[in-house]
């Protein structure tokens, strides 16, 4: 049987010119929870709606329990939780009304995990919805979604609107999920949250997924901040491979090092008398900002590289005017002979 719940296959969409998705590739495995992060417009929500069955993707394969999600939405939706950002309900009813309402709908749920979740999130049930703040609001979509026994929960910026205390029991709400072998996508613009939580995540940028993997995948893939202390001399640090931005103290140095150079840079240290070293890997946050920033100076070069095409185009006139001329310069000639 396979592990994967939620697979997307060169999925795309456009809305007139936009192009919001184009070739998106997810793979999520059972009991994971897998994060989705990007900037807004990035086609966070919308992947998501493509997911929900809400659109349907113009190209490409989504499937969730390995059926798929625009023709089999009714039989997904039976197994899947999904919390929005922006969380819309009905004013009149109380938020315990509601809470009911959306766990008899799933037809399963635990009343004593219920009664527990309203007492962690510190929430009052008996209000009406339409006196509830933003925060508040969100506690009733996140109350729902974990009193009911679901097998997938998509998570879309979640806790939106929550204090630190809330956010920490509803990480707490996460994990106990995963526990028990469920599976969780969430779509987040808390990084922290996003690093702390999730086995493995994918940064989507314009459409496009750019890049996938845990976060000490990624983390191999850039450089450490390194702190150094010495009674050595570490003017030599400058001249050794993969040292980067190094700044030179009495006694000390600091720079960013590639993962690959770490032995060569420990064994020069091991001659100059180190005291102290200490190396951090980079967060998610800083990640995801050197990611764009790479990405954006690319983009900058390509701009501002020479189109050799257009040079061909601008010259190509002036060829076509030369070999014109030659032309009648002869047709001329021939004519001359002709009446000679």
């Amino acid at each position: 049987m396979s592990r994967t719940v939620i697979s997307m296959r060169g999925i795309t969409k456009d809305f007139g010119k936009v192009h919001a998705l184009s070739g998106v590739d997810l793979s999520v495995d059972a009991g994971e929870i897998y994060g989705f992060i990007g900037p807004n417009g990035a086609g966070k929500s919308t992947t998501i709606r493509i997911l929900l069955g809400i659109l349907s993707a113009d190209s490409g394969r989504a499937r969730i329990f390995g059926k798929d999600v625009w023709h089999d939405a009714v039989d997904i939706h039976r197994r899947v939780s999904y919390v929005p950002g922006d969380v819309n309900l009905w004013p009149s009813l109380t938020g315990g009304e509601v809470i009911d309402m959306f766990v008899r709908l799933k037809k399963s749920g635990d009343k004593n995990y219920r009664k527990e979740l309203i007492e962690r999130f510190d929430f009052d049930p008996t209000k009406k919805c339409g006196t509830y703040s933003k925060g508040n609001r969100q506690k009733v979509a996140l109350i729902a979604a974990f009193s009911t026994d679901a097998d997938l929960y998509i998570l879309d910026e979640p806790t939106s609107g929550l204090d630190p205390l809330m956010e920490m029991v509803f990480r707490d709400c996460v994990r106990r999920e995963t526990q028990r072998g469920k599976t969780v996508f969430l779509s987040s613009h808390i990084l922290s949250e996003v690093e702390q939580l999730c086995t493995r995540l994918s940064i989507i940028r314009q459409g496009k997924i750019v890049d996938t993997g845990s976060l000490r995948d990624l983390q191999h893939l850039t450089r450490n901040q390194v702190h150094v202390e010495a009674d050595g001399d570490l003017g030599g640090l400058s001249s050794l491979d993969g040292v980067h931005d190094l700044v030179l103290k009495p006694g000390e140095a600091e720079f960013h090092l590639d993962n690959a150079h770490t032995a060569a840079v420990l064994a020069y240290l091991a001659g100059h008398r180190a005291t102290r070293f200490v190396s951090a890997p980079p967060t998610l946050e800083e990640l995801f900002m050197s990611h764009y920033a790479l990405e954006e100076e690319q983009e900058t070069e390509a701009l501002d590289a020479p189109d050799q095409d257009q040079e061909t185009e601008a010259q190509t006139p002036q060829d076509v005017e030369l070999d014109d001329l030659e032309s009648e310069a002869q047709e001329i000639q021939a004519l001359e002979q002709e009446q000679e």
